[in-house]
């Protein structure tokens, strides 16, 4: 018997649980996928946003102002990237800085900091790359960005040392009430639990309905993405936003935490949440938009474009309550845009909406509040690199050159408390394959250490999730 089990490993799923790993609770995160953050996680703008486009009193406002005030401390502990460079919604005419003075007003509601609206000359003064039709902005020092692969694996890396159980491959088929508890069939089995908490992103409504909870649809949204090298393209210091308008924020083109561009999302509603696939109508209107902000955008030096789904509630807002009809499960639905800035906050909220529930928490007294420093070989200085290898020699072998990647950071990977199991599961931790050639020259050598450190054959290593082998048989037998 578990005290909570949640349903769904994605950035606000590991959140949820790291936040309530700080009680003496048993916790469970089940994931339908191989790893964690195979979802939406995977595949967004990595934008923490500071919370001025969120309509005034709702939900996603409360939490996207909290969790953007939460995330630099965070980020200092659980030692993942965050930059709080700054944001820009820029407006092209009159009535679109019409619209940048509401949304001024409406974060002022919200409570957010550090707002400012800046003329055209101050606009271009500070980001000189941008449109020369530009009238002016709405700038925000507190919008920042951060890497959405590491921040989630950094939430279930505390969180399982604090005695969270991860089990992946386990898409929930049904929940049923038990006595004075709850019962959460997988494909695999069944696990019992006082508490539930339906964290399952593109298919929080479907969970909902095994709960008989009906009161919100999940339309999957598509958006592509373009990543671009900074190499040759104009210097973009801040995230730049286009005025918003009924479909969503628009196309940005933002810097990565690490330096890189990324551009998008483009919006189309789907049927299928597993859509991922780009095509060349949708990746033209990125192109465009894009190019509407920043003119100088040099697409030849793209490293990859893609898609990624979000799950956008038919009620516009985020759906973080308890069931109405199944006491104990609480549902956290439907947390598309800014679900990751907010990501921190639900999981207060959370806490707060079991307490509400019956759920008694006492602090746990040897709760690990920090984790290690990762090593990563290309940030050190060439002393500490040579110290490093004289502890490991793994660490001077490069396997990815793009990257600069050694050895010793990928066998890393493999054993953190929440390790990586796949190709794509290496690259999303250490960038292995993030690159230029987009692991056409390391990902032979990843598959060999995979191999290796996990004592399985090639043919049983995926490059992300189920069905995606790599390796197939041999071409001939060994003579």
């Amino acid at each position: 018997m578990f005290d909570v089990i949640v349903i769904g490993a994605g950035v606000v799923g590991a959140a949820i649980a790291r936040e309530l790993s700080q009680y003496d609770l048993k916790i469970l995160v089940l994931e339908k996928s191989v790893e964690p953050g195979q979802g939406t996680t995977k595949a967004n703008s990595a934008v923490v946003h500071a919370g001025y486009d969120c309509k005034a009193g709702s939900l996603k406002a409360k939490m996207n102002v909290l969790g953007n005030k939460l995330y630099p401390e965070l980020a200092k502990k659980l030692k993942f990237p965050f930059m709080q460079n700054g944001s820009f919604v820029i407006a092209f005419d009159d009535e679109e800085m019409e619209t940048l003075k509401a949304l001024y007003q409406q974060g002022l509601e919200n409570g957010c900091e550090q707002l400012e609206l800046w003329s055209r000359e101050k606009t271009l003064q500070e980001e000189p790359a941008l449109s020369s039709q530009v009238r002016g902005s709405l700038y925000s020092a507190l919008a920042g960005v951060t890497d959405p692969f590491l921040a989630c694996y950094a939430f279930l890396d505390q969180g399982i040392l604090n005695g969270v159980e991860l089990k992946c491959e386990e898409k929930v088929i049904a929940l049923e009430k038990r006595g004075q508890g709850l019962r959460v069939l997988t494909r695999k089995g069944s696990y019992e639990s006082r508490y539930v908490i339906n964290a399952a992103g593109l298919y929080s409504d479907k969970i909902a309905n095994m709960a008989g909870d009906f009161d919100f649809v999940i339309h999957p949204t598509k958006g592509e993405y373009r990543m671009i090298e900074s190499k040759d393209n104009p210097v973009v210091k801040r995230t730049i936003f286009q005025t918003p308008t009924k479909k969503g924020k628009g196309v940005l083109v933002a810097m990565t935490t690490h330096g890189n561009y990324i551009t998008g999302p483009t919006s189309r509603v789907v049927d299928n949440p597993e859509c991922s696939d780009v095509d060349d109508e949708g990746l033209a209107v990125l192109d465009e938009c894009s190019k509407k902000s920043v003119p100088g955008l040099n697409f030849m030096r793209s490293i990859r474009v893609f898609s990624g789904v979000r799950a956008k509630p038919d009620t516009g807002d985020f759906m973080i309550y308890a069931s109405k009809n199944m006491q104990g499960v609480i549902h956290v639905g439907g947390i598309e845009s800014p679900g990751l800035a907010s990501a921190p906050a639900i999981g207060l909220y959370v806490k707060e909406l079991l307490e509400k529930s019956g759920c008694v928490l006492h602090q746990k007294e040897n709760f690990i509040d920090e984790l290690p420093e990762p090593v990563i070989m290309h940030r050190l200085s060439f002393q500490e690199q040579e110290k490093k290898i004289r502890e490991n020699p793994k660490y001077g072998k490069m396997i990815c050159r793009c990257e600069s990647v050694s050895e010793g950071e990928i066998v890393d990977a493999l054993h953190y408390p929440c390790p990586s199991r796949t190709l794509d599961g290496v690259k999303r931790r250490v960038r292995a394959g993030m690159g230029r050639c987009q692991g056409g020259f390391c990902a032979p050598r990843v598959l060999e250490i995979l191999c290796r450190e996990l004592h399985l054959e090639p043919t049983e290593i995926l490059k992300e999730d189920q069905g995606s082998f790599l390796v197939t048989g041999k071409l001939k037998e060994d003579a």
